[in-house]
Parts: C-alpha cells; sequence; structure tokens
C-alpha cells in the first residue's frame, strides 16, 4: 500500500515541485513517514545520502508537536461531531500501540518506531508515548533514534545494500 500511495504521489507532483520537496512531504505525512519518503527518493532519482537526511528531516519534525500536543488537539477534535470519530480510532489505535510498547519499556519504544513495518514508525510511537504520558525529554531521543534506524533499514531496502554503503 505504501508504494502504491508513495508511486501515485510522486507522478502527482514530480512536474510541479522538487524532488527534494516530494520526499521531504511524503516523509512528513503520518502512515507513509520516510518508508514512502525513502521509496518515492529511489524513485526519483535522489542520491541515497541526500535522501536519507531529507526523510529523517521529514519524518522528525511532527515529532515534537505530537508529543507536547496531541492529548489537546483530541480533546478539542472530541466537542465536535464531524471530528469526535476520528478522535476516538486515533486513541483506539494508540492505546492498543502502547500495550505492545510498554511490555519492553523504553527499548519497546525505540524498537516499535525503528522497525519500519506498516503501523509502527514516528508518527505512531509518539503518539503512543503521549498516551503512556512519557516524559519528551525521555521519549524523544528515543523516537529520534529509532527514525534514524529506521532510515538506515529503508535506505537499504530502497536503494540496495551495495548501492546504500556505496552511496
Amino acid at each position: 500500500m505504501i508504494e502504491t500511495v508513495t508511486d501515485y504521489l510522486v507522478g502527482l507532483f514530480t512536474n510541479t515541485l522538487p524532488k527534494e520537496l516530494i520526499i521531504f512531504l511524503i516523509s512528513l505525512c503520518p502512515i507513509l513517514e520516510l518508508r514512502g519518503g525513502m521509496i518515492a527518493a529511489k524513485l526519483l532519482g535522489i542520491g541515497v545520502w541526500k535522501a536519507f537526511v531529507i526523510c529523517y528531516l521529514g519524518n522528525i519534525i511532527p515529532i515534537p508537536f505530537i508529543l507536547l500536543f496531541i492529548r489537546r488537539i483530541l480533546r478539542a477534535m472530541k466537542k465536535y461531531k464531524a471530528t469526535e470519530g476520528l478522535a476516538a480510532r486515533i486513541e483506539k489505535i494508540s492505546e492498543k500501540k502502547s500495550d505492545k510498547i510498554m511490555k519492553y519499556k523504553r527499548f519497546g519504544l525505540l524498537f516499535f518506531v525503528a522497525i519500519p513495518l506498516p503501523g509502527t514508525g514516528g508518527w505512531t510511537g509518539s503518539l503512543a508515548a503521549a498516551f503512556l504520558d512519557l516524559r519528551m525529554r525521555d521519549s524523544f531521543p528515543l523516537i529520534a533514534l529509532g527514525v534514524f534506524i529506521a532510515d538506515l533499514i529503508m535506505a537499504a531496502v530502497s536503494y540496495g545494500l551495495f548501492g546504500f554503503i556505496l552511496g
């Protein structure tokens, strides 16, 4: 699914936006995150190390805002009929993911973010950390390191191991 959405977005914006901005914006998006950004970078012919930095920055920028503000945002969303269902769904997903993280404590958060599978990543890890009431100073470094590791894995997968190393 990530490949399909990424391919669609690359085709949609290739002639209107710079390649680097496309992968940055894809990396900012929940669900796609840097997994989609690295796939798009390869499709667009961007070098591995340039893509690595852009995708990392795109994925990490929303994290502090999620950690700091998501609970307030969800409370506000629950006040309106049009958004209360979405807020409840986000909370349910976050609570479900939080159980997996709590099993292994801090390493759980790190590994949850680091393994680039659907339903994991910086956004979901941040949501779970916020619902677990983890302090920003404790959770942000783990999430940032997890995003870095996920970026390494996705670079190796997207560009091939030798392309990644020789970059």
